[in-house]
């Protein structure tokens, strides 16, 4: 604060530095003398500090003398001053003898004070727990005052018939028991403890013996007060547990052993179901007592229940998961699936009746933390019976994918059998004979693989040779070694030996090609009828994010549309090659003219026919097999390749033609004597060369009223439109030459 009030002076402006550095708070030397000597060297530097160390001196001369009476002033104040501290010095030292001996006396009675309060709580400490220690003795000579009184009027209670003295009198000792375990407890480690301990466990015995036979009496009579006393004294003394576990021994045992058993499963087609069935009406029939003095029923009045107790978690429960467990340890063997799943399922539907049967939602949750809740779900070994049904599955569907493309069977909507079963498979794993809810998230991702494993086998389909039943080609096929990208080579060993041993990849033929392809959009098409099967079986164990799973199966159908296109490829490969197989026997029309004197044209040739018999074979056959679009997709493009190349055959004869045609003419220019004929016109009077141009006008208006006939249109045909232009000027020459 004091730097920043104080004014340096100024110095001239050829300083290396700023004055105003000196003032910074953070101001460093070091940091100082770096930073000038990258502007002046340190001669320099230290001609201008020497410099301004002198303007600094004459500033603090100028401003003495400028408050010189300030400063002589500020040294006469100050004359005294040592004195002055000096006769202060003795009573502040007084003073300070005085405070610290008041200080010492308080702190001297403070711990008096503290002394006192320590041995007054060390008295009370004591006198409670000699007045705990009398509590005891008291309860202790009570409750035996109460027992002894009790055994000798128990022949006269007998003879009255009157059970509810005794259940009041039983709730009197449970009440003072109760007082008497809390101090016990409080007096634990005392010496009278050991005196007083065996006469404790002698009431106790006797108390739980008492409440056990009470218990035992109100259940085999049925009497409410009975029972209603009996289990307010077991949750007096906080025994409800041993009353529950009571139940479950004297009540529901028996019950549970003679209703669980083998015997009695095989001795009926739904021996299971019947079984669980009578467990189920053990609750209704047999805890109807229990559950109105517990407040299950509802009828149950409120101010008359006893609460804290459940007897169908803590007693008929547990009793039933022993039984399964003990008597009929065959419910839980996965060894055959069909019967696990049945098993399992009727199961599930006793757990979820049971549930229904507790009563409330509270006792619902206590049922499903319950040990033996989790043991008996636990005895389902699930991952067992996946694995079976995913051995079937995946061996049915596997046996499917072999070299050899068997057809579905009859009635099947896929032309395949591997795409039959690949269907198939899919609806299994979500059939409500296969599907559990547990294993929800295993059959998705079968069901994944599943349709991975498809998409393989249709892409493995593409590395093959296409086989049309040309001998030619398969011969060419097998020969061609290790050259042909379609040929499986042998082992890695068999490689590594250099080993020239190859071994052919199984063809597949073009109507198999066709069937793939069918089969995939037809397999694309049910999807979402897939996932509508999905939906619910997901939305039962609580998924509700179904946007991931369509999204996944969004995957797998565009996985399975990308192999659509290199199929339809092939397929209108193998369309256009076959188509123009025919039609390049347009090459061979010159020849049946030419000198041959034949007749004008009138009809289009036989290999136009021929040319188009794949297309309606493919029309025909398929109709009921593809979408429409498809077929026309496939037509459209094969039609444009062999045109096209039909173009080509036939501009090049023509073009020979008219080659041929001009020679002649210089040929009959240079014999003007002769009498022949050169050209070899028919009796029509039409030349050869003109024969041959209608012959090919006739062969492509023909081509082009087939290729409408199939429901195409010839404009959209590539190079169709060219080659009937061409055909046409041909035609028209071959008529003005005539006419």
């Amino acid at each position: 604060m004091q730097k920043s009030r104080m004014n340096l002076p100024k110095g001239p402006d050829s300083l290396c530095f700023d004055k105003d550095e000196f003032m910074k708070e953070d101001f460093d030397v070091d940091h100082f003398v770096s930073d000038c000597r990258k502007r002046v060297q340190l001669e320099e530097l230290r001609e201008h500090l020497e410099l301004y160390y002198k303007l600094l001196k004459t500033a603090m001369v100028e401003l003495i003398n400028k408050d010189y009476a300030d400063f002589v002033n500020l040294s006469t104040n100050l004359v005294g001053m040592d004195k002055a501290l000096n006769q202060l010095s003795v009573p502040l030292g007084q003073l300070r003898e005085e405070v610290l001996s008041l200080r010492s006396s308080v702190s001297e009675g403070i711990r008096a004070v503290d002394e006192r309060m320590f041995k007054q709580e060390d008295i009370r400490k004591k006198k409670m727990c000699v007045l705990r220690l009398i509590q005891i003795i008291r309860s202790v000579e009570k409750i035996e005052k109460i027992l002894n009184s009790q055994n000798s009027k128990e022949t006269s209670a007998l003879e009255a018939n009157s059970p509810l003295l005794t259940g009041q009198i039983l709730e009197r000792i449970a009440t003072e028991f109760n007082q008497l375990q809390f101090h016990a407890i409080q007096s634990k480690g005392m010496p009278l403890m050991d005196k007083v301990r065996p006469r404790i466990a002698g009431i106790t015995a006797m108390l739980q013996q008492s409440l056990e036979s009470l218990l035992l009496e109100g259940l085999q009579t049925s009497n409410v007060d009975i029972v209603r006393h009996c289990l307010r004294t077991y949750a007096t003394i906080d025994k409800t547990r041993d009353a529950e576990a009571l139940v479950g021994q004297i009540l529901v045992k028996p019950y549970i052993d003679e209703v669980i058993g083998e015997q009695f499963v095989e001795s009926y087609p739904n021996g299971l179901q019947l079984m669980y069935d009578k467990l189920l009406e053990f609750i209704p029939h047999h805890c109807h007592l229990l559950r109105e003095v517990t407040g299950g029923a509802v009828s149950s009045e409120k101010g008359n229940t006893v609460p804290g107790y459940d007897f169908w978690v803590n007693s008929v429960w547990p009793e039933i998961v022993r039984g399964l467990e003990e008597n009929l340890p065959s419910l839980f063997n996965p060894g055959n699936p069909d019967v696990f799943h049945e098993k399992y399922t009727i199961s599930m539907n006793f757990v979820r009746v049971f549930e229904q049967q507790c009563g409330s939602q509270a006792s619902v949750k206590r049922l499903r933390v319950h040990p033996a809740y989790q043991s008996f779900n636990n005895k389902w070994n699930l991952p067992v019976y996946f694995q079976i049904r995913f051995r079937e599955i995946a061996g049915s569907l596997e046996a499917a994918f072999t070299d050899v493309l068997e057809d579905a069977p009859a009635g099947s909507s896929y032309c395949l059998l591997a795409s039959h079963r690949t269907w198939n498979s899919l609806q299994r794993c979500w059939s409500d004979e296969l599907f559990l809810p547990l294993l929800a998230h295993r059959l998705w991702r079968l069901t994944l693989q599943i349709l991975a494993r498809y998409s393989v086998f249709v892409q493995e389909l593409l590395l093959r040779p296409v086989s049309n039943g040309n001998a030619k080609d398969v011969k060419k096929f097998l020969v061609t070694g290790n050259k042909d990208p379609f040929i499986t080579q042998g082992n890695n060993e068999d490689q590594g030996n250099g080993s020239s041993e190859t071994k052919p990849m199984v063809s597949i033929s073009s109507t198999q090609l066709v069937y793939v392809v069918a089969d995939v959009d037809r397999l694309q098409e049910q999807l979402p009828q897939l996932l509508e099967t999905i939906k619910p079986k997901l939305e039962m164990i609580g998924l509700k994010n179904l946007s991931s799973v369509s999204a996944a199966l969004e995957d797998s159908k565009m996985s399975l549309s990308a192999c659509i296109s290199p199929l339809s490829k092939r397929i209108i490969q193998g369309l256009s090659d076959s188509c123009f197989s025919y039609l390049k026997c347009a090459l061979e029309v010159p020849r049946l003219y030419r000198r041959t004197n034949k007749e004008v044209p009138t009809t289009a040739s036989s290999y136009v026919d021929s040319a188009l018999k794949p297309f309606y074979q493919l029309q025909t056959e398929f109709k009921n097999k593809l979408r429409q679009e498809i077929i026309q997709q496939w037509l459209e493009s094969a039609l444009s390749e062999s045109t096209h190349k039909y173009y080509e055959t036939i501009s090049d004869v023509l073009n020979s033609v008219k080659k041929m045609e001009e020679s002649l003419k210089r040929l009959k220019q240079a014999r003007k004597n002769t009498s022949a004929n050169p050209t070899g016109s028919g009796s029509s009077g039409m030349s050869d060369d003109d024969k041959i141009r209608l012959q090919f006008a006739l062969d492509v208006e023909y081509l082009g009223e087939q290729i409408q006939k199939m429901g195409l249109q010839t404009k959209d045909i590539r190079s169709f439109p060219a080659l009937a232009e061409l055909v046409i000027a041909a035609k028209d020459h071959a008529t003005a030459e005539h006419s």
